[in-house]
């Protein structure tokens, strides 16, 4: 294994760090006990939590000890976003949210061995605590001044929102974190996303001050798309790891459809093949863009890591099969329904003639043109030729009794849905 350090940064996995040659020491002289925390706002982490996850897992895997943290008490305050309050959810959403995330993040990282993971719950050393105990242990060691500097804080504070106190004592909580995974875990380096640097380094600063130890903090940058929209996010909103929020098919479509000047950053931070590997897709990239095989290898690559191998087959399947070269009616029916939900589409109560569904899902302009791109044979249903302008499907033709697929050309697909 390469130095760790320079396998971060190479990847492009450093947006900013303690100081690196101390940390590249304490590599070296390691195991180092590393942790990252994960709040349980939603239901489900999504892909900005995976970069944070997959870096504790490069970590793990070039020896070190990781420690999941999932935020069960600082989920209940909410870190402080730039625009506004976050709304507080009822505690027992929020620790229903914890064991989801939990289950989320435990594939990902190895229980076994002598650099085995360990998963935490920062509600086991807060929700005992005393609020005279939090002032007079952990607040004294907190200056207001140095507090209202870091980022989120400052932002807030000039903004007509302003900041409640609970938000504004969140980096108190994290700090405390670090404090705890330091006395119980020897735990002396904490990672995260670049926004996140003022919560990392709090926790450095009160280890200092309470402790008199020098520890470490590493952060990520924040991926930047660009065509200029956020990373992780499409029209239908975030790309979340959960199957349910977003399914496997989208989430393949997702990588799949990366744009060619992304896909090299993509490529380094998340997937784990090798730099040779990883150097030849970003020539394949530049050479053969049409092709699109950095795409794909991620798309495959990470669809299996995140949702297992069974399931992106399935997805691979239904990709080739909507465009022609597989079996519709072969894939079952979650993994047709998951891709068509990504399509045009719409519910008919009765079956209408070819061109009128053409026509109802706008994969052309009107009747007369669908009438015109069946003559001139470009119309496909279940990914056979439509050869006569007035053919109306029969109820043999619903594949599992409901769907309909419609092509016009090789690349504009939509879907009916008998209701």
């Amino acid at each position: 294994m390469t130095d760790i350090v320079d396998e971060l940064r190479w990847r492009g996995l450093i947006a900013v760090s303690t100081d690196e040659d101390a940390l590249r020491k304490a590599f070296a002289d390691g195991p180092v006990t590393v942790y990252c925390g994960f709040d349980p706002t939603a239901p489900s982490l999504h892909l900005g939590n995976l970069v944070q996850i997959l870096t504790i897992r490069r970590l793990q895997l070039a020896g070190h000890r990781p420690l999941g943290l999932v935020g069960g008490a600082t989920g209940l305050i909410g870190d402080p976003k730039p625009s506004a309050e976050r709304t507080l959810n009822a505690p027992e959403v929020v620790a229903e949210w914890v064991e989801r995330v939990r289950a989320q993040i435990e594939p990902y990282l190895s229980f076994e061995g002598p650099n085995a993971a360990t998963m935490v719950n920062n509600l086991d050393w807060t929700s005992g605590l005393s609020a005279i105990e939090f002032l007079r242990d952990i607040g004294k060691h907190f200056r207001v001044n140095k507090m209202i500097s870091k980022e989120a804080v400052a932002r807030r504070l000039n903004s007509d929102q302003g900041i409640s106190y609970t938000e504004f004592s969140y980096q108190i909580l994290q700090g405390m974190d670090f404090l705890e995974l330091y006395r119980r875990y020897g735990c002396t380096l904490q990672t995260g996303g670049s926004d996140q640097w003022g919560n990392l380094t709090a926790g450095i600063d009160l280890i200092h001050r309470v402790e008199g130890a020098s520890v470490h903090a590493l952060a990520t940058p924040l991926i930047t798309k660009a065509d200029g929209t956020k990373f992780g996010k499409t029209e239908g909103g975030a790309i979340w790891l959960d199957p349910e929020m977003t399914t496997p098919y989208a989430f393949y479509q997702f990588w799949l459809n990366a744009d060619d000047r992304d896909i090299a950053t993509f490529l380094r931070i998340f997937s784990f093949a090798s730099r040779a590997e990883i150097e030849e897709l970003e020539r394949s990239t530049e050479e053969r863009p049409q092709a699109r095989a950095a795409q794909r290898a991620l798309a495959e690559e990470l669809t299996t890591l995140v949702h297992g191998a069974d399931q992106c087959a399935g997805v691979i399947a239904a990709s080739k099969a909507l465009f022609g070269q597989g079996e519709l009616a072969d894939l079952d029916e979650a993994t047709l329904a998951a891709a068509l939900s990504e399509l045009p589409k719409a519910q008919v109560s009765e079956l209408a003639p070819v061109a009128d569904l053409l026509a109802l899902i706008e994969l052309v302009p009107s009747k007369s043109a669908a009438r015109r791109t069946i003559k001139e044979g470009g119309a496909y249903l279940n990914n056979t030729k439509v050869t006569s302008e007035d053919a109306v499907p029969v109820d043999s033709d619903l594949i599992h009794g409901r769907w309909l697929v419609l092509r016009r050309g090789k690349k504009n697909l939509g879907a009916v849905e008998l209701a």
